[in-house]
């Protein structure tokens, strides 16, 4: 089914195109999980939710630029193994600054930290643990049901997290946007259980922001928009940002 819409999308006019929104996934970064395979880690069935909502999706391996990213009026960048070089990150910022959208997913911290810090967020280095609400018996998938009101969490119950790092928010411009329950923990001395020597609190495990004429979100984890998971809550928080995510919705607020 992926297959077919990837192809569908090949083969629409250019003039039709031009009254579609135009996302882009950055997958030039050695993303491992990608919209053209199938399996149940990759995100084709992400795109599918964008083209069905009527959007035109598109890919690139290419070093994000101001050339890259014309005409896009949103872009992803999930799942990123290296980092983004001074120009790319340069280039996005250009990008959020002219009123572009931006929706990263983090698998591990470390590759976008000068990017996220750009943008008013820090990412932890280890991933947050949680007492209740787990879906699968481990402590680190965990159902996330504390959001601010927003566009991205409205009508939404719940959402999976599977294997997320605490993020915070580090400037005015940025916002918590959906945490775990107090009860959650950082495993500090790494010996997989809760003990004196741990962090209890309620992690932050996606951030909304502006930045010049254009916004973003930063979720904690990039599992949660994977094939296997994109259901239930998943599926409606992927459906919010599909509208979220478009021109109309911009936030026009010079930072």
């Amino acid at each position: 089914m992926h297959y077919f819409v990837l192809l569908c999308l090949l083969l629409i006019p250019c003039s039709a195109l031009a009254e579609n929104p135009q996302l882009l996934f950055d997958q030039g970064h050695r993303q491992v999980f990608v919209i053209e395979k199938e399996g149940p880690l990759q995100l084709g069935s992400l795109a599918e939710t964008f083209h069905q909502q009527g959007w035109y999706v598109s890919q690139t391996r290419e070093p994000l630029s101001a050339r890259t990213l014309a005409g896009v009026d949103a872009l992803i960048i999930s799942g990123a193994f290296s980092p983004l070089a001074a120009e790319e990150i340069s280039a996005v910022l250009d990008y959020l600054r002219q009123g572009g959208k931006l929706a990263v997913m983090v698998h591990i911290g470390q590759p976008l930290i000068p990017l996220l810090n750009s943008l008013g967020v820090e990412v932890g280095n280890r991933v947050i643990n949680e007492k209740p609400n787990q879906p699968n018996g481990k402590s680190i998938d965990f159902a996330v049901s504390h959001f601010q009101s927003h566009q991205l969490t409205d009508g939404l119950q719940q959402f999976n997290i599977y294997g997320g790092w605490p993020l915070r928010a580090t400037e005015q411009n940025s916002k918590p946007l959906a945490s775990s329950s107090p009860e959650a923990w950082v495993d500090m001395d790494r010996d997989k259980k809760l003990t004196q020597a741990d962090l209890v609190d309620a992690f932050t495990v996606a951030v909304s922001g502006s930045f010049g004429r254009g916004s973003f979100v930063v979720f904690g984890d990039d599992a949660i928009f994977q094939n296997q998971f994109l259901r239930g809550g998943n599926k409606k928080l992927a459906e919010n940002l599909t509208n979220w995510l478009k021109p109309d919705s911009r936030q026009l607020v010079e930072i």
